[in-house]
């Protein structure tokens, strides 16, 4: 079937749409009509070949939509379901048969090799190949094939085409609170960058009764709306002095760090600003080889740091979850959104890139 998507051609090129032939499904698929398709980080760092994707590709990995077709051995979905998108994996190594998808041991080869497990391809042109299966979806289309795995029953009450960030930057930033770290209610945390994970991060500290929740980020419009979803202290370290005002507020150090920027130095505020019991989620994705160096003795003394992948959650169990939040009024994570059209999807890009607007979601 013909269907438009954005195609992004070359490193650091634009977002085209275009008509491309979408191929049949296989039996483990279902063909999904877009409502919406959230940006992510991750779709740009793809774009510019931080992670090498292979081009021309489609990407788009936080979808939302109405399930079309199903393949024949799919039974979770039926025509007509409304679901989110998520993640691939494999579901078959040791951590994917104990419960723990995000740490599936072939993460990358599901979600960033631009093509199926058996190494087919989903889209086609009249000029070449087109690389898809980003996150076993590829999203930033009017309609995406996706595998019953990621594919995530929600309920229709809901409107559909805000809910596909919640497969991804949203799902990522309240599972590192609610999955990960697992606050109790009065204990303190940092949120180090206000973009949709980390927004998503303090709302779920804030559903969850933190007591200090700070919020750090160099804009001082999302330190705002910020205060306006639960923080109870915003700095823009420009400023001020992050790890002196953390200290100030708490005496020694916060409980809790979420750390979204996958910048070094700012890692280290996020380790240096913890109490010497505390934890700090590295959350932000950096690029291959990207070190930090950290005081071994701060480590020693009893602080500890963790990776996290998609939340550490799993998304047909988490995904419904949060939008039971949203339901009763905890989780408003529609205050991140921005909608687009799809042939305004280069035009969301450079918004997000320039800190205009923290979540679009494109709407074919």
């Amino acid at each position: 079937m013909k269907t438009r998507a954005a195609v992004v051609k070359k490193s650091e090129g634009e977002f085209c749409v275009e008509e491309l032939e979408l191929g049949p499904l296989q039996k483990d698929e279902v063909l999904v009509k877009i409502s919406g398709a959230g940006i992510c980080h991750t779709d740009l760092i793809a774009r510019d070949q931080v992670y090498p994707v292979p081009l021309p590709c489609v990407f788009g990995h936080e979808g939302s939509g109405v399930v079309e077709r199903v393949g024949d051995n799919v039974s979770k979905l039926s025509v007509g379901d409304h679901v989110v998108l998520s993640f691939g994996a494999c579901g078959e190594c040791r951590n994917c048969l104990q419960g723990v998808p995000s740490r599936c041991l072939k993460i990358f080869e599901c979600n960033f090799t631009g093509c199926r497990h058996d190494g087919s391809l989903t889209y086609s042109s009249t000029d070449n190949n087109i690389h898809a299966s980003f996150f076993t979806q590829s999203s930033f289309a009017e309609y995406a094939i996706a595998n019953e795995q990621n594919t995530v029953k929600v309920d229709k009450a809901v409107p559909l085409e805000m809910l596909g960030p919640l497969g991804c930057g949203i799902q990522t930033g309240a599972g590192a609170v609610l999955n990960t770290l697992q606050p109790a209610a009065g204990s303190s945390i940092a949120i180090f960058g206000c973009g949709s994970v980390g927004m998503a991060a303090l709302m779920a500290a804030k559903a969850i009764a933190c007591s200090h929740i700070v919020a750090i980020d160099l804009i001082d419009e999302r330190l705002q709306l910020a205060q306006q979803l639960g923080a109870t202290l915003t700095i823009n370290p420009t400023e001020e002095n992050v790890i002196e005002k953390i200290h100030q507020l708490t005496g020694d150090g916060v409980d809790y760090t979420v750390e979204c920027t996958a910048l070094p130095a700012v890692f280290r505020q996020a380790v240096d600003s913890l109490n010497n019991t505390g934890t700090c989620a590295l959350v932000g994705a950096a690029a291959p080889g990207e070190e930090v160096t950290l005081d071994m003795n701060s480590i020693m003394f009893g602080r500890t740091v963790t990776g996290v992948i998609e939340g550490d959650a799993v998304p047909d169990i988490f995904i419904p979850q949060l939008i039971n939040l949203y339901q009763q009024g905890q989780f408003p994570f529609d205050k991140l959104i921005e909608f687009y059209p799809l042939d305004d999807v280069q035009r969301a890009v450079e918004d997000m890139e320039a800190g205009k607007v923290i979540k679009p979601v494109l709407r074919p």
